[in-house]
Formats: structure tokens, sequence, C-alpha cells
């Protein structure tokens, strides 16, 4: 059986990657519509050798036929266009902020809360980058021993600020280069080319970004758990694909880093590369293009007793947003929820 999928926002980085992502996965995709804003209409993408044309979205009378819709065009779009397709018939899974703290909203990562996907009203959310992949790689731990909070500084990539940053990265880098006068930021709040910028979104009242408060809320939400605690700081750095996080767990009771390792390795989606002293360890530039989480410098915490830090990277654009989502609506296969 196959079905009637459209990708909302298809021109974009994570866009363009749900197409390769439902190719390689071979996704049981009968009919593939590509929507976007109008300055896309009519662009040409390719998926499975065929040539599809790009509709405007704003231009679309009706979404009626389709049965799974994947969302990667900003809140504001989700919150007008979802509710429509879902009048339709369709199921959502959205990538935006949109609906992910949303009660009537189920917001899952496969390899952590597969379950909840049973819970949808015809929406279903996909997490923050950062928050999926911490998850991926802690869930394990959180089942084995129980974990009561979490410190994680964040080293997040540019594209996950959207394809206007990565051009940005490239202008910076390149005018530094030669020697040129550098380009101010735009698309970020500072300047990247060779810099550190500790925010990412807009600061709170209490200090924290909302990128930083995601973290937290959305981790509570996803293990059921709204005891756990969360600090998160997030940080934006030259890198153009992968993200990358320190992160240190609280642990409810002892786990020896031999264990966890031993515990991740048997983790579905996980990958662990540990042999520091060997110079062994994730890198971003090595998982670029991968779906694992990858996971390395697992030692004994020095503050938290009993405690664990580590080391977790993972492709924003692919686990991070688009394989999420795919792995998302193999589920609602799976379960015949479509």
């Amino acid at each position: 059986m196959g079905y009637r999928v459209a990708v909302v926002g298809a021109t974009g980085e994570v866009g363009r990657a749900f197409l390769k992502v439902l190719e390689e996965r071979n996704f049981p995709v009968d009919e593939l519509f590509l929507f976007a804003s109008e300055r896309s209409e009519g662009l040409e993408l390719t998926f499975k050798g065929e040539r599809l044309k790009v509709q405007a979205l704003n231009k679309v009378a009706d979404f009626k036929g389709i049965d799974i819709a994947l969302f990667s065009a900003g809140s504001s779009i989700s919150k007008e266009y979802a509710p429509r397709f879902v009048s339709d018939g369709a199921v959502v899974i959205d990538n935006s902020s949109a609906w992910r703290l949303d009660p009537e909203v189920p917001l899952v990562v496969p390899e952590v809360n597969p379950e909840d996907v049973k819970d949808h009203k015809g929406i279903i959310a996909n997490p923050n980058c950062s928050t999926i992949q911490m998850l991926v790689a802690l869930k394990p731990i959180y089942d084995a021993v129980g974990i009561e909070a979490i410190v994680v500084s964040t080293y997040q990539s540019v594209s996950g600020a959207g394809a206007k940053a990565i051009r940005e990265l490239q202008e910076q880098t390149r005018a530094w280069c030669e020697g040129k006068e550098i380009p101010p930021a735009k698309a970020l709040p500072k300047r990247i080319a060779f810099n550190v910028v500790p925010q990412i979104d807009v600061f709170t009242e209490n200090g924290y970004t909302k990128e930083e408060l995601k973290m937290l809320n959305e981790t509570r939400k996803i293990l059921h758990d709204p005891h756990i605690r969360v600090s998160a700081t997030c940080v934006r750095v030259p890198v153009f694909y992968g993200h990358s996080e320190a992160v240190s767990v609280k642990l409810k009771s002892e786990l020896s880093p031999e264990s966890a390792r031993e515990i991740l390795s048997k983790a579905k989606g996980v990958v662990v590369v540990d042999n520091p002293l060997e110079g062994q360890y994730p890198l971003a530039i090595e998982v670029a293009g991968k779906d694992e989480v990858f996971v390395g410098r697992i030692r004994k915490d020095l503050v938290f007793e009993p405690g664990l830090s580590m080391w977790i990277v993972a492709d924003n654009i692919r686990k991070g947003a688009a394989t999420n989502a795919v792995q998302i609506a193999e589920l609602l296969t799976q379960y015949a929820m479509v």
C-alpha cells in the first residue's frame, strides 16, 4: 500500500532533506506533492528520478486526498495550514515549534516515545533538533537507572538557522580569507565566522533563550516526566552541518561509564564512538549526512554524584529534523493510522 505524501516547505534545507530521506528509506509514496511559497512556484525537484514541480501553497484550494503532510515552513505557516490539511483528511507531521507544547499534540522521537503517535488528533510535532539527539542518547540510561537532572551546552551548526545562515557563514569566511571587509550579521545575531555566539532564538525574562527553554519543556513532555530538571546553554558555532552537545546528568542510581557504553551500544539509533586515547570521539564533520546519534567521551561526572558526562553529536537536518519526521510517518503506517 502506498501513500499520497505532501512536503510543505519543499525548497528549504529540511524540505529537500525530506525528499532524500523518503527515497533512501523507500517510504511507500504513491504520489508526492511539493509546496512552498510563491517565490519557489514552478521550481523542479527530483524524487526517485522524476522531476516534480513545486506548487505555491497559498494558491491551492484544498488538500483532499493527501494522506501525510511533512511540514517544515515555519510556525506561522504551520498554524495557518496544518489545520486545513487535517480537515481535508491528512495527518500532519510538523517540524516547527508551533504545536510542540500543545497538550493535544504528541511530541515524538521514535526511539524514545513511539507509542505517543497513537494519541494524535491529526497533528504530530517533531521536537527541536537539539532535544531529539540528546534524548535518543539519554533515554536508554533514563530507563536503566533514572535521571534527575541534565546540564547541557550545545554547539549548533548554522544550518539549524536555515539557508540564509549557511550563506552568511560562507560569505563571511570567504571575505576573511580574501582580506576583505567581513559582511555584517543578518541571519544570525552576531558575526559567525571564526566566532562563537551564545544566543539561539530570543532571550526571555529569566535570562534563558527560547531555544534553551525548549530543551527543558520538550524533554519533560517527551519523557512524561514533569520533574526532570534541565539547564541548557545553546550556542551557535561556525559549522555547516551537525550539532554537538556536552551533557552531564545526575542519575538516580549509580551507573559506571563501562555499563553506560554497553547500554548505549545496544540502543536503537545510537552509535558509540568512545576511545579518546586513540583520538576516537564523534565529530560534526564526520556525522553529517548520517541518521544515527553518535555518543562518546562517556565518563564519570565530577560534580553530580551519581552522574555521567558525555559528548553527543548528530546531523541536525537529518535526525534532528527530516529523518525523525519520516520515522514518525513510518510509525503511522506501522500502526495503520493513515
